[in-house]
């Protein structure tokens, strides 16, 4: 009886070490599979994220364009802007900005910054504004004073580093010497501006991030242009905060597109996640740059008689010529007239008894956002923050400070520089707008992977620790002998 007894407990101590045994196999298995499917999750993502830097731009399908419908604010829709940009905007502008008229602009650069103590948080030489040496100009073009003894010499041999500023004052012949109502830099202190040539030197990544460079966007946002509420119906109250959050939107985007992403090999390319998580995951942001493409587009339509017969000189006529004809096609170009006439429709602002007000608020607050260009730390974050916010200045000035239906507003008069700015800002809206139509659904591929794989990594460990928990629970323990 005791033989039997024991033979019965070897048998059911047999078949439980059998069932644990079957256990452990089994959540072994489990543990298996659930690294395959980690595995799987990521390997997209990181393969995604190698290449999202080195695939060549891919057409949106037919379709898949994410934004429909006429543009909030505006009287033209997504796709005819997409389509009328890449047809007949884009080529256009990028000929047109590489003209000699077009391609110098004055600048000050050596502002102090009204609001607070300038830190120069600037990481990367390619946030420098590289000028030539004195002894590098033609004697012809020399200024009489001189440059500043702290100007930056970093040619290093590389003619591509230096700042062309081989343009005289007859380049200035024929335009208006006025100052902009909606900008706060005086543009005909002429002793204080220097020659930059835009070609040499590019809006992109430079290395001006952290504390410093919110502290300007906090600035904007905060004190000049804070956000509207969600079910605000005024278009005045609105038009400034979408302004200038279409223009970030784009400097995002430039920023994105033209990325250091060696800094050792110095190796620069697309970084389409930052595109994703600065502008593409936040429709109001896209949304808000097609607005200020169209608004700029329509003041440059408007001004169209006067651009048409303003006198491009730059000492280079062949290429004056040419971007006397690039403008007069841009202007009066029929595929532009027959898709959107009408980018916006200016007449409906600053209507009611509370307009005047209004206006003249939105301009101090616009003048405000145009001083602070001289607290940013980055020489050429500054060049462009300053080009494209008197190429906003423009716009506005165009639209709201001329009016050709009465006589009570005074003609239309540009600077040089003004016009410059405008056609240099639309010109860069341009290309973000096409960044964002080619290369925007290759980044949201990248953000979506990248938050499906941090959920699918956050599940399978929450798996992981179950099977842990369970494994522990049902291994046998041998008793201490």
């Amino acid at each position: 009886m005791v033989e039997v007894d024991t033979r019965n407990t070897k048998l059911a101590n047999g078949g439980e070490k059998k069932m644990n045994k079957s256990r452990f196999w089994r959540w072994t298995v489990v543990g298996a599979v659930i690294a395959v499917l980690l595995a799987a999750s990521l390997s997209p993502w990181r393969h995604s994220r190698k290449l999202s830097f080195i695939r060549s731009p891919c057409r949106c399908s037919e379709g898949s364009h994410k934004y429909t419908g006429i543009v909030e604010d505006c009287c033209c829709d997504y796709e005819t802007v997409d389509s009328v940009n890449e047809a007949v905007l884009y080529p256009l502008l990028q000929e047109l900005v590489t003209t000699p008229f077009f391609r110098y602009f004055k600048v000050k650069l050596w502002c102090d910054c009204p609001f607070w103590p300038d830190d120069g948080m600037c990481r990367l030489r390619d946030c420098s504004v590289c000028e030539c040496p004195e002894n590098e100009f033609p004697e012809p073009f020399k200024k009489p004073h001189g440059l500043p003894k702290e100007d930056l010499i970093c040619q290093e041999g590389k003619p591509e580093a230096a700042v062309d500023r081989t343009l005289d004052d007859k380049a200035f012949r024929g335009w208006a010497v006025v100052d902009n109502p909606w900008t706060n830099d005086d543009e005909t202190d002429n002793g204080e501006m220097t020659y930059v040539n835009l070609q040499l030197n590019p809006e992109r990544y430079t290395g001006y991030t952290g504390p410093s460079a919110r502290r300007i966007w906090d600035a904007i946002y905060s004190e000049n242009c804070p956000k509207y509420s969600s079910g605000e119906s005024c278009q005045e109250k609105k038009v400034l905060y979408k302004l200038i959050s279409g223009l970030h939107s784009s400097i995002s985007v430039h920023i994105a597109t033209d990325y250091l992403l060696d800094e050792n090999t110095n190796q620069w390319g697309a970084n389409l996640q930052l595109m994703y998580d600065r502008v593409l995951k936040h429709p109001e942001r896209v949304q808000n740059l097609y607005f200020t493409f169209l608004f700029v587009l329509r003041a440059v339509t408007k001004a169209a008689t006067y651009l048409e017969q303003a006198e491009y000189d730059s000492g280079n006529h062949l290429e004056d010529l040419k971007a006397h004809s690039l403008i007069r096609q841009l202007v009066h170009n029929p595929k532009l007239q027959a898709a959107c006439p009408l980018p916006f429709d200016e007449a409906k602002m600053w209507q009611g008894q509370s307009g005047p007000e209004l206006k003249q608020q939105t301009q101090k607050q616009f003048r405000n956002i145009s001083a602070l260009m001289d607290c940013v730390g980055c020489e050429k974050c500054r060049l462009w923050g300053k080009l494209q916010v008197l190429g906003l200045g423009t716009a506005l000035k165009i639209l709201f400070s001329v009016d050709g239906q009465n006589g009570r507003d005074q003609p239309l008069q540009l600077q040089r520089n003004e016009v410059i700015a405008l056609m240099n800002l639309l010109n860069r809206l341009s290309e973000s707008l096409k960044s964002v139509t080619e290369m925007g659904s290759s980044a949201a591929m990248d953000g979506l992977a990248l938050q499906n794989s941090e959920k699918a990594a956050s599940l399978i460990q929450r798996l992981q620790e179950s099977w842990m928990a369970q494994w522990w629970k049902n291994v046998p323990i041998s008793p201490l002998s």
